[in-house]
């Protein structure tokens, strides 16, 4: 009967862990839940059935519920479940030889406080220095910084 209760303590924590990787990620009561009933199904083994025993349970817990879970998301089933895509973005750099401090332009878009602005006919990020613009309002060029240049309303009064 205490074999029954092993088993189950390891197939148990086994299902803990796989719902912490699939479902909830991070460090939660699954995990932790999963983790502890693998130790206790190792110490039921040692408590009950002696050394040798708890020996091979310690041995199937350290090496082969890993096999088992990496053989379980190399499956076909398991790798609906992760995340493959790859990013391929990148972020725009300004050229410092094209925009200036000074240069004015026009927001595109709402900057609440950053947004799309258009200075010297190029379309790019922008940070305002006073909190939120409008559209299609006249701005200049405060700082200019790798990626998006901080500005202010013009007709600031």
């Amino acid at each position: 009967m205490t074999i029954l209760i092993i088993l189950f303590l390891i197939f148990l924590g086994i299902l803990l862990l796989l719902l912490e990787f699939v479902v909830i990620p991070g460090i939660t009561i699954a995990g932790i839940g999963g983790v502890g009933l693998l130790g206790a199904s190792v110490y039921l083994a040692f408590d009950s059935y002696g050394v040798l025993a708890g020996i091979i349970t310690l041995a199937f817990v350290i090496i082969v519920v890993p096999i088992i879970i990496y053989r379980l998301f190399q499956s076909r089933s398991g790798k609906r479940l992760l995340l493959n895509s790859e990013i391929d973005g990148h972020v725009e750099k300004i050229d410092d030889q094209l925009i200036q401090v000074g240069d004015e332009g026009i927001t595109l878009g709402r900057l609440a406080p950053t947004g799309r602005v258009k200075i010297n006919n190029l379309s790019m990020e922008a940070k305002s220095a006073t909190g939120f613009v409008d559209q299609n309002v006249k701005i200049k060029v405060i700082e200019v910084y790798r990626t998006q240049v901080l500005v202010e309303p013009i007709n600031q009064e």
